[in-house]
């Protein structure tokens, strides 16, 4: 079962790590429509998955960039 990341999860990485995370994404979907146009893709959910995925991503990120919600802060113990 194909499994994609829950919003909640995502909103507790920074900004750079969504970054990271959409551009892995992209590359993800990117070598499975390669795959599902050369007939080798064997889980056509995941597409989907995926889109939804970087789909959350975005909206993730706009919401901090509207302010709506905010990026988690580093906790130093000193």
């Amino acid at each position: 079962m194909a499994a994609g990341v829950k919003a909640s999860e995502l909103r507790e990485h920074s900004d750079e790590e969504l970054v990271t995370k959409l551009r892995e994404a992209k590359a993800e979907l990117f070598n499975l429509r390669v795959q599902a146009a050369t007939g080798q893709l064997d889980n056509n959910r995941r597409l989907q998955v995926i889109r939804r995925e970087i789909a959350r991503i975005y909206t993730i990120m706009r919401e901090r960039e509207l302010g709506l919600s905010t990026a988690p802060t580093e906790v130093t113990a000193s």
